[in-house]
């Protein structure tokens, strides 16, 4: 059984909400991002995206944007963020998931990429800029490795909702509003009516994501499914912090954890 399903298999017999947060790989530098993924999973973080870094992210906001950059600055790439994921799998048996730009798998090579992520201990894979109609492109090798490609769906996905949560495997990415990613001070998305639709055809938990920024959103959009991603919230505090943010993300993850228990 794949980690993700195994993780939210126990947190949904327990009734418990998940927690899934962010962090840009080599942002300042990838020892202080692996300090960063143990840190979160100590203080509740259940599963844990990795974002690798891309020159035009386009589903990014400004903070992340600038993560990105600062992290191909210190010349992050995939071969390093696999010797990364190498060594905390012997810390840590935790659901990972990397966030990625498709052309950074084709450019390393689909079936080299995906057979790594096997090798490595990679649960799944997020590509936001993979439109639904063009999946297959990477679904085969990811089957085929036991990866899990995660599907993401927004209010604007409207009649294809049914179409991409019926299929959708791990669990599903639901995008809280449109736009890119960023903290949000409100959302304006009618989420009873997102969600109801959402539930007439997904056959795995339903994650939201985009925008929540600390414990008061976190505690009120985890009400409307099975949990709540966290990414630029996150990355902020990296940002602000750099090499000593372990213990400042540590203790916001808590907070977002005790939020949704």
């Amino acid at each position: 059984m794949n980690r993700i399903e195994k993780t939210l298999s126990e947190l949904k017999q327990k009734g418990e909400k998940a927690l899934i947060t962010f962090v840009t790989a080599g942002d300042p530098d990838l020892d202080t991002t692996e300090k960063l993924i143990l840190k979160m999973f100590e203080n509740g973080s259940d599963i844990i995206e990795i974002g690798v870094p891309f020159s035009d992210p386009v589903a990014e906001g400004k903070v992340i944007q600038a993560a990105s950059l600062r992290s191909l600055s210190q010349g992050t790439d995939l071969t390093g963020i696999f010797g990364m994921v190498e060594k905390l799998r012997s810390q840590t048996d935790k659901p990972l998931i990397l966030m990625m730009y498709i052309n950074t798998i084709f450019r390393f090579g689909t079936e080299k990429f995906f057979t790594l992520c096997r090798e490595k201990g990679i649960d799944g894979v997020i590509v936001p800029d993979l439109p639904y109609e063009e999946r297959e492109e990477i679904k085969p090798y990811a089957k085929s490795n036991g990866v899990f490609a995660i599907s993401m769906v927004a209010p604007t996905s409207h009649q294809r909702i049914a179409a991409i949560a019926s299929e959708a495997e791990g669990f599903l990415y639901c995008v809280s509003s449109t736009g890119v990613t960023g903290t949000r001070s409100k959302f304006t998305t009618d989420f009873d009516e997102f969600f109801g639709e959402i539930k007439k055809s997904c056959k795995v938990p339903s994650m939201v994501g985009f925008g929540i920024s600390g414990p008061e959103q976190a505690k009120k959009m985890s009400s409307y499914c099975d949990g709540i991603i966290v990414g630029s919230a996150v990355v902020k505090i990296v940002a602000e912090y750099g090499k000593n943010s372990a213990d400042k993300v540590g203790e916001f993850v808590r907070s977002l954890k005790d939020a949704i228990i």
